[in-house]
């Protein structure tokens, strides 16, 4: 039975964004809904009795827009356009409509940092030449040495290779990413003005939230200096003028009852509350957490460390194991270094997949049971291990700007196994996804999961419906309790406390009236193994 969900009228006044369950979608590789081996819109909405059953209370759209994929969507032509791949503006209307009758909120994702080089804004800004108007809403730039042939600034790329490229003209523009995705002059009123009709485009339909890519990103330092190593305003980071930009936003979203969540990876956690004031964003992505090695004490640091900083302005915390650019759990803590880093990932990395199954079922009872909303990303629930790309198979521009060393963020992107009995596991028809199943991806189906007690699916989905129905859990506080070395043990009040055995020995548990849910089995003598979690009631 799905669990019951809360009002998800867009405008209705409780604040479900501080407990939610979001569920992070990525449409090329949920479901594929047309037999083409791409994921589409209407994949999702045959799902959505999947998600309801799972006990989620919005899903997260990575970009649906109009785009070339340079970069997995993220490089937006059109935001008013559904890219047909996906399917149209009229589906996803009727899904965002089919979604809330189930009782859930639909959240889409704006990327104000750049556009795609193919948004009409930069092939009329190419087609202009240097000094028109149209170039003013990018950062183009003569270069320097006695002919221009220098890029004008030496920034570094947040992908490897060069932040600059050359147009026919001799100038230069601006990239933080690829080539592709020219970045946005927020200077420029036009762009402020065009991102907040957006917001209200999406928001009319029925949008209960927006994701807002790299949000720390968008403002540059406009006289374009050269980048020198800890200088303080940062020429293209946490910007102070990003704060009114996020002000005008919260304004536009407060008139629709709608929300933000921003994707801000700062390590100044003063400066990261500064963008959750009431009058700025709702919540932001918590990559503290998310980066954290399988350790006890670093897990409740950065546990600490994350409500601590959210304490001030009153905004709840955010909790995520997994999203589309990260190495999946089961893999992560399968390895000798649990944690994650972009500057890590290298081909050929020894797993153990069943220790990192057995930390990945514990680590879900962790998340799900701390205050404040928790991000689940789609597969996570299947327990899929990362994905081996073959190099000839391998799409993501992280891979090729690395000169082929990094092995790029499709390992998390290969489309979801449904059917255990169905052509490339019931993700589609006939036609061969888009990114390549591994052998044996049959294994994880969702229908298979669906019918075993023990699996990865059927522990999410008793812990969602516990973590609604319990009033314990969701936003509010936390008290640790003492607890052995290697071994985190906090209540939830009223009558929850949460176990996980980090330690290499069992440890006991303390006194419990029942035992709600364990990620694994207990010991014979009711000890709590390593790598295990429990909800006890108490």
């Amino acid at each position: 039975m799905a669990a019951p969900h809360r009002d998800p009228t867009p405008g209705s006044p409780d604040d479900w964004w501080r407990d939610a369950a979001i569920y992070q979608v990525y449409p090329r590789s949920f479901a594929d809904g047309d037999g083409d081996g791409t994921g589409d819109l209407a994949g999702v909405r045959a799902k959505l009795p999947y998600l309801a059953e799972l006990g989620v209370d919005a899903v997260w759209f990575t970009p649906w827009y109009l785009s070339p994929l340079a970069d997995g969507g993220y490089d937006v032509a059109d935001y008013r356009t559904i890219d047909p791949a996906f399917g149209t503006l009229d589906e996803a209307e009727k899904l965002i409509a089919e979604a809330r009758s189930l009782g859930i909120r639909t959240i889409v994702d704006i990327v104000p940092n750049h556009v795609s080089d193919h948004h009409p804004w930069f092939r009329a800004a190419l087609a202009a030449g240097p000094g028109s108007p149209e170039r003013e809403r990018f950062h183009f730039r003569p270069g320097r040495g006695e002919h221009g042939e220098l890029p004008p600034n030496d920034w570094p790329s947040q992908f490897a290779g060069p932040t600059w490229t050359r147009v026919e003209d001799g100038e230069w523009y601006l990239h933080l990413f690829t080539p592709q995705q020219p970045d946005l002059n927020w200077a420029h009123p036009a762009v402020r003005e065009e991102h907040e009709s957006v917001l209200r485009f999406w928001f009319e339909r029925g949008v209960a939230g927006v994701r807002i890519d790299s949000a720390a990103l968008p403002v540059k330092d406009p006289a374009l200096p050269d980048f020198v190593e800890g200088r303080d305003p940062h020429p293209y980071v946490d910007r102070d003028e990003l704060h009114e930009i996020y002000r005008s936003w919260r304004r536009v979203a407060d008139a629709h009852g709608a929300v933000f969540v921003g994707e801000v990876w700062l390590p100044d956690s003063e400066r990261f509350a500064r963008y959750l004031r009431p009058d700025e964003l709702h919540t932001a992505f918590n990559f503290t957490f998310l980066a954290c090695p399988w350790d006890a004490d670093r897990l409740r640091t950065a546990i600490d460390d994350t409500l601590a900083e959210h304490a001030p302005v009153g905004a709840p915390a955010t909790w995520v194991l997994c999203n589309h650019d990260v190495t999946r759990t089961v893999t992560r803590y399968g390895r000798a270094d649990t944690g994650f880093d972009f500057a890590t990932k290298a081909f050929g990395t020894p797993t153990d997949l069943e220790l990192g199954t057995r930390r990945a079922r514990a680590a879900a009872l962790l998340t799900l049971a701390l205050p404040g909303s928790v991000y689940l990303y789609q597969g996570e629930e299947l327990g899929l291990p990362e994905a081996d790309i073959p190099r000839e198979r391998i799409q993501d521009p992280m891979h090729f700007r690395s000169g082929g060393t990094d092995p790029g963020r499709d390992g998390c992107r290969v489309p979801l196994p449904w059917k255990a009995d169905s052509p490339y596991a019931g993700f589609g028809s006939d036609a061969e996804p888009w990114l390549p199943q591994p052998a044996g991806w049959s294994a994880y189906a969702a229908d298979r999961q669906a019918a075993d007690p023990a699996s990865m699916l059927s522990l999410y989905r008793t812990a969602l419906r516990l973590r609604r129905t319990e009033t314990a859990l969701g936003d509010g506080p936390l008290e640790w309790l003492p607890a052995p070395d290697g071994v985190l043990a906090f209540r939830r009040a009223p009558g929850l406390v949460c176990v996980v055995n980090l330690a290499g020995r069992s440890a006991d548990l303390p006194d419990h009236d029942a035992v709600l849910l364990t990620s694994g089995p207990l010991d014979p003598d009711g000890g709590l193994p390593t790598d295990t979690a429990v909800w006890l009631r108490v």
